[in-house]
């Protein structure tokens, strides 16, 4: 294992990481909702609705591509949950408890979509934290790319993805148990509750994981340095 320490981050630009943060939650969060609920309020079914509020993401995509000449995986992954949520609802009957139960579905999906990436040359949560941990400048996406080397990053990034992959599934199924075995108004709360519950406590626990990853990193780097240099007496 290496020992080495992570090079620091080169210095943020403040507008640029100010300016893309605003780009990325309005298409991503702010237009898919706003999209979809002034389409239904026009009297287009579900489907049409939800295909529409993928516009956001997609705009995303043309702006990320135009500004920074690579493609936004942030802005590619909405997309494609919009497009599985089109999906997942033309399948089946409408009734309610159905309709709750594909809700939970979209999230169980996200969860296996994480670890089939454990295959991939890079894990799903290398590529999140790129969008989130830099300002999407060149200098801080090589940065970001670079630690890849350090075998420490990779188990972080590894273990990330883990995380949130077996966070979701759980996610799901807890939503399945409440939809099929409470009453309706109880299923509709949780569902509406419980998914921005278990994000905030995954996005807790990323931070802390990363910093005491970052800080036993450092530590141990700071050991092998003090050996060497002992060594050298």
């Amino acid at each position: 294992m290496s020992t080495a320490a992570t090079p620091p981050a080169p210095a943020r630009k403040g507008s640029a990481a100010a300016l893309g943060w605003l780009v990325s939650i309005a298409f991503n969060v702010a237009a898919p909702i706003i999209i979809y609920n002034q389409a239904r309020s026009q009297g287009a079914s579900d489907f049409v609705a939800i295909l529409l509020s993928g516009l956001g993401p997609v705009l995303d995509i043309a702006i990320y591509l135009a500004w920074h000449r690579r493609v936004d995986e942030f802005a590619v992954v909405s997309m494609v949950f919009v497009g599985l949520t089109g999906v997942v609802s033309l399948i089946g009957p409408h009734d309610a408890r159905l309709l709750l139960a594909k809700d939970s579905a979209i999230t169980g999906l996200f969860g296996v979509l994480c670890l089939v990436t454990l295959l991939a040359p890079r894990p799903l949560m290398f590529y999140f934290g790129r969008k989130f941990a830099t300002d999407g400048t060149p200098e801080q996406a090589a940065w970001w790319n670079g630690l890849w080397e350090f075998e420490g990053f990779r188990t972080v990034q590894r273990n990330l993805t883990i995380g949130w992959g077996l966070g979701y599934l759980a996610e799901a199924a807890v939503r399945l148990v409440v939809v099929y075995g409470t009453s309706r108004g109880t299923a509709v709360t949780v569902n509406n509750i419980l998914p921005y519950a278990v994000t905030g406590v995954l996005v807790f626990w990323t931070i802390s994981y990363a910093r005491r990853a970052q800080a036993k990193g450092a530590a141990r780097a700071a050991a092998a340095a003090a050996a060497v240099e002992q060594a050298a007496v």
